[in-house]
């Protein structure tokens, strides 16, 4: 499949272009206010819920009473004032350290303005990027409320956005009629995707690949729900400080290094996916690799399509398409600092699998929305690529008013 990357006439063609579409951004997050929990909770799980809190003279997230589940800050690089704070000086800011817009509504929308951003789809911190971390806890109800007022949450931010930020659903994906139902009840809140752990496994519960799982993936097809794996969403493969970098870095180089190694992990996910075949069984469904790039795609999924053939004809007679089909029908990845590889991917792609983000407020954003990077990266392309990248792909994926 080969796109259209013809050169636009100038980058100043792109630059008009750019202010008559209504950019949607698909990877942002949330720097959860430390009553989110708290102030929602029935009595009985008050004290048991996700908090800030000090235990034995150490202020972070808690779980059931005395689990750590988060660090103290607010996964914000954006201050007060606007300016964006880089290196490990991140791991100092906590939500009264940072700009509003990472917890608030209000400021958040009025910051969507000023960037130029019509909406914008928006992910965890405190819970883990794909609710990982409440595992921790064995009791299954206090997980399951976490999660529900968590959602909970979500809706009314975004009600409180007027509907410019759509917050993904949590799953309780230990419980997988637990997880049909808050799919459900997410749907019928109002909340337009889901987003889960990669790697189920890891806790002891069927992976992906068996079919106690179709469920939850006929749950999403039925009702439109993307199911959304963002990088870093199991224990195993959030790796800022593990095996990634080396020991001997310090914490911005391993911070550095670390992060580069984790916009990568979601091949893993990618390919065991489409291997298992749930792509083949759900053909309606969408799949979206979250804060992962995509330069990277095109030689995996050529890994895959060779594969294929070279060394699992016989367990893999079951697909009917190539793996890079499966990619370029049902799923789509998302990109932001890179310009160099994005015209590649999309003549190997298609521009109707890929769409533009900012990681807003993380290390490693585009804040404020470089207009000088995205000009570089999209000044190659064609307006009609341009428009479905930065608007229309994610609008048709998410349901989101033009």
């Amino acid at each position: 499949m080969t796109a259209d990357v013809t050169t636009a006439s100038a980058t100043g063609g792109h630059a008009e272009l750019l202010d008559r579409l209504k950019v949607i951004d698909t990877d942002s997050h949330w720097s959860e206010p430390y009553d989110l929990w708290t102030s929602r909770a029935p009595a009985r799980y008050v004290d048991r819920v996700p908090q800030m809190g000090e235990r034995d003279g150490r202020r972070r997230w808690w779980f059931d009473g005395d689990i750590a589940i988060g660090l103290p800050i607010a996964s914000s690089v954006i201050a007060p004032d606007g300016q964006k704070v880089t290196g490990a000086a991140f791991f100092d800011l906590d939500n009264d350290m940072v700009h509003r817009a990472s917890f608030e509504p209000e400021a958040r929308v009025a910051m969507l303005d000023a960037l130029g951003i019509h909406a914008q789809v928006m992910y965890p911190n405190v819970a883990g990027f794909g609710n990982q971390n409440f595992l921790k806890s064995p009791d299954d109800m206090l997980r399951l409320v976490s999660v529900q007022i968590y959602n909970d949450a979500l809706a009314e931010f975004q009600d409180d956005t007027g509907q410019r930020v759509f917050g993904m659903a949590l799953l309780p994906w230990w419980d997988l009629d637990a997880a049909v139902a808050e799919i459900e009840r997410a749907s019928a809140n109002g909340l337009l995707g889901i987003v889960t752990c990669s790697n189920p496994e890891e806790a002891g519960l069927p992976d992906m690949g068996e079919r106690a799982w179709d469920p939850v993936w006929q749950a999403c097809s039925d009702l439109a729900m993307p199911v959304n794996f963002h990088i870093g969403s199991s224990k195993g493969s959030l790796d800022f400080f593990g095996k990634a970098p080396w020991p001997s870095f310090g914490q911005e180089r391993r911070l550095a290094v670390g992060s580069a190694n984790l916009f990568m992990g979601n091949a893993r996910v990618i390919g065991n996916m489409i291997y298992a075949g749930v792509p083949e069984r759900f053909p309606d469904l969408r799949f979206v690799s979250v804060e992962s790039g995509i330069g990277w795609i095109p030689f995996f999924l050529e890994c895959l399509d060779h594969q294929l053939d070279e060394t699992a004809p016989n367990e893999l007679a079951e697909l009917s398409l190539a793996p890079s089909d499966y990619f370029r029908r049902q799923f789509f990845g998302t990109f932001w600092f890179e310009s160099a590889m994005v015209p590649a991917a999309i003549d190997y792609l298609g521009p109707q699998c890929l769409m533009f983000e900012t990681d807003f407020p993380h290390p490693t954003c585009l804040y404020p929305r470089d207009d000088d990077r995205l000009a570089t990266t999209i000044a190659p392309l064609s307006p009609e690529v341009v428009t479905r990248i930065l608007q229309d792909n994610a609008a048709e994926l998410y349901r989101i008013e033009l």
